[in-house]
Parts: C-alpha cells; sequence; structure tokens
C-alpha cells in the first residue's frame, strides 16, 4: 500500500479531542497517508517515512468539509426571482415549483451535466463529502432519477418527495402522500439512503410529515427534516420525536425545541447562504451552541433560495452573523457535518479516518472567516487521492 507524508503544515485542524481544543489543533505539523485513510499524526519532527512526500511550505491543513444539505439535481434558472427578493419580495416556498417544472423536462444528461459541474465547485472550495436530495421532480419516474443521478457523486443520498405538493395534485394533497408514501419510495428507495420532508407552511403538516419519514423508516432510510425555516412550527419537535439525524434551517425555534434538540441529540442544520440569499433573519446558533445542541453548516445550495455551494462563505457568515467562534464555524463544517450524516469515519484527521482534507493558502484557518470570498483551498483530497 502506498503512503504519503505530507509535511511543513504550520497548522493541523484534527478535531481530535486528544490534541486539545475543539479543533485538535497541531503546529508545525505533519500526517501520513496510507491508501485511503489517515495512518499517522504529529509533530513534523517525529514524522515517519513514507513512500512519498509533500512539503505545503507552512500552509494550515483542515479536513474536508462536509455539506450534509444540498440540492443539486435540478434543471433551470431562478435569478430573477432572487432579483425579486432583493427589491422586497419576500421568499415562499412556491418558487418550488418553477425548478420541478425545468427539471421534468431536461434529460438524464442534462441533469447529470449539472450536478457535475456544481460538485466540481464543491471540491475546488474544500468539499470532500457532500448530501445530494431529489425534491424537483414529483413523479415516480422522476424521483427515481434523480436519486439515481446523484447516486454517481455520494453515496449520501436523499429522498425528498415530500419537498412541495405538485401542482396536479393541487386539490388532493392527501393522494400526493399516498403516493411519495407509497409508489414513489418504493421507486426511490433502492436509490437513496435518506428520506426527508419540508414541514412548513406551503408545503407538509405535521401529520403528513410523520407519515412520510415513518414510511421511510420502515423501508429502512434515516430521516432528516426541512423544519422550522419560515416561522415556528412542528418541524424540530417531529425530528426529535421519529429519532431523525438532523433538522435542517432551525431559524425559528422556541425554547422547547431548543431542549428537544439538546436532550435528543438531533443536529440542527444551519444554512447561513439561504439567509443571505433571501433576507431573512439569521438562525441563532450561539443560542443552539450554548444550550449544548450539535451544529452543522450546510450550503443547502440549490437554485432559488440560495445558489451557493461555497462552504467557506457559511463559514464567513456563521461567524459574522450567527455569532459562532471561527473555531465553532470550522468544527460545524467538518465534524457537525460528519454528525448530520451519522459518519465516524470523516470530518476528522485522525489516524483510521477516511483521507478528506483540504489544504489551505494561508497559515491558519482563521483565514476562512477573516478573508471572505478569497479562494483560499490550495488542494483538495478525497480518499488520500488530489481532485
Amino acid at each position: 500500500m502506498t503512503s504519503l507524508l505530507l509535511t511543513g503544515i504550520g497548522s493541523l485542524v484534527t478535531n481530535d479531542p486528544a490534541q486539545g481544543g475543539l479543533l485538535g489543533e497541531v503546529r508545525d505539523a505533519a500526517l501520513v497517508i496510507e491508501g485511503s485513510t489517515i495512518a499517522w499524526v504529529g509533530s513534523r519532527r517525529e514524522a515517519p517515512a513514507a513512500d512519498g512526500a509533500i512539503d505545503v511550505g507552512g500552509r494550515a491543513v483542515i479536513p474536508g468539509f462536509v455539506d450534509s444539505h444540498a440540492h443539486l439535481v435540478f434543471a433551470g434558472d431562478r435569478a430573477e426571482e432572487f432579483a425579486a427578493r432583493m427589491t422586497g419580495t419576500p421568499y415562499s416556498a412556491g418558487g418550488i415549483r418553477t425548478t420541478v417544472a425545468a427539471t421534468r423536462q431536461a434529460s438524464d444528461e442534462q441533469l447529470t451535466a449539472n450536478v457535475a459541474r456544481l460538485v466540481t465547485e464543491m471540491r475546488r472550495q474544500g468539499t470532500t463529502t457532500l448530501e445530494i436530495k431529489s425534491g424537483y421532480g414529483l413523479t415516480v419516474a422522476d424521483e427515481a432519477r434523480a436519486l439515481e443521478i446523484a447516486g454517481q457523486f455520494t453515496d449520501e443520498t436523499t429522498y425528498l418527495g415530500a419537498h412541495v405538493v405538485p401542482a396536479e395534485y393541487a386539490d388532493d394533497p392527501a393522494g400526493y402522500v399516498s403516493l411519495v408514501t407509497g409508489p414513489m419510495l418504493e421507486a426511490a428507495a433502492r436509490h437513496a439512503k435518506w428520506v426527508d420532508v419540508f414541514v412548513e407552511r406551503g408545503a407538509f403538516d405535521e401529520d403528513q410529515g410523520r407519515a412520510i419519514l415513518e414510511a421511510g423508516l420502515a423501508r429502512g432510510l434515516g430521516a432528516r427534516v426541512h423544519a422550522n425555516q419560515l416561522g415556528e412550527g412542528p418541524g424540530v419537535q417531529l425530528a426529535c420525536s421519529v429519532g431523525a439525524a438532523a433538522a435542517d434551517h432551525c431559524t425559528y425555534l422556541t425554547d422547547a425545541d431548543v431542549d428537544a434538540l439538546a436532550s435528543s441529540g438531533v443536529v440542527a442544520g444551519l444554512l447561513p447562504a439561504i439567509e443571505f440569499s433571501t433576507r431573512s433573519p439569521y438562525p441563532n446558533a450561539r443560542r443552539l451552541i450554548d444550550a449544548g445542541v450539535t451544529v452543522a453548516l450546510a450550503t443547502d445550495c440549490n437554485p432559488g433560495s440560495g445558489y451557493s455551494s461555497s462552504m467557506p462563505f457559511c463559514i464567513a457568515l456563521a461567524v459574522r452573523e450567527m455569532h459562532m467562534t471561527p473555531e465553532e464555524a470550522l468544527w460545524s463544517a467538518t465534524a457537525g457535518g460528519a454528525a448530520s450524516l451519522r459518519r465516524t469515519d470523516i470530518g476528522h484527521l485522525t489516524p483510521g479516518a477516511q483521507a478528506d482534507l483540504t489544504v489551505l493558502d494561508a497559515p491558519t484557518h482563521l483565514h476562512l472567516s477573516y478573508r471572505p470570498a478569497v479562494p483560499l483551498v490550495s488542494r483538495t483530497f478525497v480518499g488520500g487521492r488530489p481532485v
């Protein structure tokens, strides 16, 4: 098995509590990759020999970003909708149907090419693991093909047939829930790891959401929930009651919601690029962290409410607008994302972990929030291989 030594690391973020502090930061560090995993981490002066070596010249090395919430299988463009929001039109979930129409008309080749383009963008910005949802087809065939396409790029695929009720079921939402929990789930489940539902006004209520999640759980899928984005509602409590891995958005929370997240262990996924794009209030990350809730940061990259593929941008927003420290934001974008996906092999750089890492063209991780919008990613490794 070929080994590779990365040396000359000015600051190495391991996310290993044994190294001290939240980030387990090691200065003047080195690490050894064997095959696709981390074999050794420590001081540069104590580094063992390896088959090959790369001196990163004092740059920082961090775990690869884990983007635990993204909608990449789509067609069309909603730039005009964004422009309208910037002149005062409030965001609502209704624009999703515009993307549904375009996605249904697109060929498999067009959809696959668009996902490939966005994944390439993400890799260039340090993302090594990403989740991809369906949800812009909303027919049995279109949801199945969206997940099959997503599976070409990630193992973290999410069935989101319950994104909104499509136009053809506007007068029969119960019939659509039956479709989502029946034939659509049957077609989608073989391509999906997770089931998700948008519990929100204009989408699905608590009873509908519970039926959809329980149907997915019965098929062996893990649960995720779009929760409390547009206002206070039942989404977070529903996620906690069914044992979901994550409740994402969490923009409007009651004290009871925060307590439920803390006691249940459900990860709160915060998506600050959405608030940036919709001019909505940012979630209060400080409130969640101080209550003991595990927080993940993700892009929610999608063509409507937030068309950003950049985890560094989300880190900068979280520090500036959500009252997170730079250390908390980076941890949430790596180890927090891994927790959201219930993964223990990623999000940290310790022996035995997958060798997913990002080299920054900066001396420390602080530059991610100190120098927002600057392309700081020098090199990205996925499974020990540069991409």
